[in-house]
């Protein structure tokens, strides 16, 4: 076999992993950024000022969000289950460390503090939560594109080939869901119909860099006969593609249908679509071809995986407005968060259930055919990891109580409530100070920056994969490549952000 059929033969045929084992690796995300937040609470309780080096601010951040991840994926895999606790462990014994050593004026009783907490005021303007969600579903990615192509990484973590849930799959189906908590249609209040018209306008426009990076993929892998899984999307199809045409029916139908009601019509069009696909000869068309042996004669058949997928990812796509919409109601207070906290749970609760009812009657989850189970397994997993991560915020902003003046960057502020002379909870940081923060923030960085981030990752992959027999990679040189690659695509956005330099003209 050529080089190139080892590398496809390596990743196809996969049956991907358990519901609970990704569970388990999707909790390590938000103890790394809890991590992280309580140890720069602790360095600010004993030197009296945040972390002022941009040098040591990136080291920390790298090695704190990144390379626990990058570790949990390759050689720690077979501890997956108890990182999550060994993480807890380490987060609670800072935790106690900064309980015990706070200053005098802070020691408040336990009780008080939990008052105290309940009622602080959050900046209702941001929600931390989305933007660290929407960051760690690209930096997550980015490690399983090039690290799926070593033999460290588990075969059970890659895309399955036509029913599973692996780790991959599910990193489709959540860069759709961040993509939708920011859409236009969330973020623009007015729901007058020129409004939502405007809004499919701009998303004409604004698709077009993905049109073209879906182009460039499709030209550049086809010219250097690049490994590619052809049963993924199809022999022209990419996922630039996907996201470009979901993002423009989605608009389409949220400009004919108000957008309070997108859950209604997600439910109606995934449902619709499993219909089609129990009933018809649909799903045989989708997994062997129009002729039955797997044929690719055609734009329709090579492309049928991709263009046929399209419904179930519109689905998740219109599913995730509503929930954005839903999290930027105005909640100002931590008790509101709380609140908010609780119906996520149920939420997950509810779907998890109908994962399960949906397996039992229709089919298992198929990331291939985009059916009704596999859009409801991205949206538990995608609000499990989005309450996980409401949850670190506020752990954060609990803790910042015990430290008058301390900041974490992408966290809550804490404000004074709106016509109030009276102080609730915590003092107001300081605006000059979470400003100072925020620019030694790798999270921001990258936000900032989210398309070019993706787009350097794929083209360092394919770089690494050219230069590199990835397959008979040893284990130390795997961890180095890795490590490096990722470092580097972090080391740009860094440098970036830091130069207030934003590459998005569209």
């Amino acid at each position: 076999m050529s080089q190139k059929q080892l590398k496809e033969a390596f990743i196809s045929n996969l049956n991907g992993t358990s519901l609970l084992e990704i569970s388990a690796g999707l909790s390590l995300a938000p103890l790394c950024l809890l991590c992280r937040g309580l140890l720069l609470i602790l360095y600010y309780l004993h030197h009296g000022k945040p972390v002022s080096s941009r040098k040591y601010s990136l080291l920390l951040d790298f090695l704190v969000l990144v390379s626990p991840l990058l570790f949990s994926c390759t050689i720690l895999s077979p501890i997956i289950f108890f990182m999550p606790v060994i993480l807890a462990a380490f987060c609670a014994g800072i935790f106690s460390k900064i309980y015990s050593q706070r200053k005098g004026e802070a020691r408040a009783p336990f009780g008080q503090i939990v008052k105290e907490f309940q009622k602080t005021y959050l900046d209702p303007e941001c929600i931390p939560a989305i933007t660290v969600f929407r960051v760690y579903v690209n930096v997550l990615t980015s490690i399983s594109i090039l690290a799926v192509d070593f033999p460290q990484y588990p075969r059970r973590y890659a895309k399955a080939e036509t029913y599973g849930t692996g780790v991959m799959d599910l990193g489709v189906g959540a860069f759709i869901f961040g993509n939708a908590l920011v859409c236009p249609e969330v973020r623009q209040k007015s729901y007058m119909p020129q409004a939502r018209f405007s809004n499919l306008a701009r998303q004409v426009f604004s698709v077009w860099p993905l049109i073209s990076l879906g182009v460039g993929r499709l030209l550049s892998v086809k010219s250097i006969e690049y490994h590619e899984h052809t049963s993924e999307y199809g022999v022209h199809w990419n996922f630039f593609f996907t996201l470009a045409f979901v993002r423009l029916a989605a608009s389409l139908l949220l400009a004919v249908f108000p957008k309070h009601k997108a859950w209604l019509v997600a439910l109606a069009l995934a449902v619709l679509y499993q219909l089609l696909l129990s009933t018809t000869s649909l799903k045989e068309f989708i997994l062997h071809g129009s002729d039955g042996r797997d044929s690719r004669l055609g734009f329709l058949d090579a492309n049928r995986e991709g263009l046929l997928s399209l419904f179930g990812y519109l689905a998740i796509y219109l599913a995730s407005v509503q929930v954005g919409l839903w999290l930027l109601q105005r909640r100002a207070s931590v008790r509101g968060w709380l609140e908010a906290l609780r119906g996520l749970a149920l939420a997950v609760l509810a779907l998890f259930v109908l994962l399960q009812l949906c397996q039992a009657c229709t089919e298992p989850v198929s990331r291939r055919v985009a059916n009704l189970p596999f859009c409801t397994w991205v949206l538990a997993h995608c609000l499990l990891l989005l309450g996980l991560f409401v949850l670190t915020d506020l752990s954060l902003v609990f803790t910042k109580l015990l430290v008058k003046g301390s900041g974490v960057p992408c966290c809550w502020k804490a404000v004074q409530p709106p016509d109030s002379s009276k102080k609730h909870g915590t003092e107001a940081v300081p605006v000059g100070r979470e400003d100072k923060l925020s620019q030694l923030c790798l999270i921001s960085a990258i936000n900032k920056n989210q398309l070019l981030f993706f787009l350097l990752a794929n083209v360092m992959t394919g770089a690494v994969n050219i230069l590199i027999d990835t397959i008979h990679s040893k284990a130390a040189f795997t961890l180095c490549i890795l490590h490096l690659y990722m470092f580097f695509n972090c080391l740009i956005m860094y440098i970036l952000h830091a130069r207030n330099i934003v590459l998005k003209f569209w």
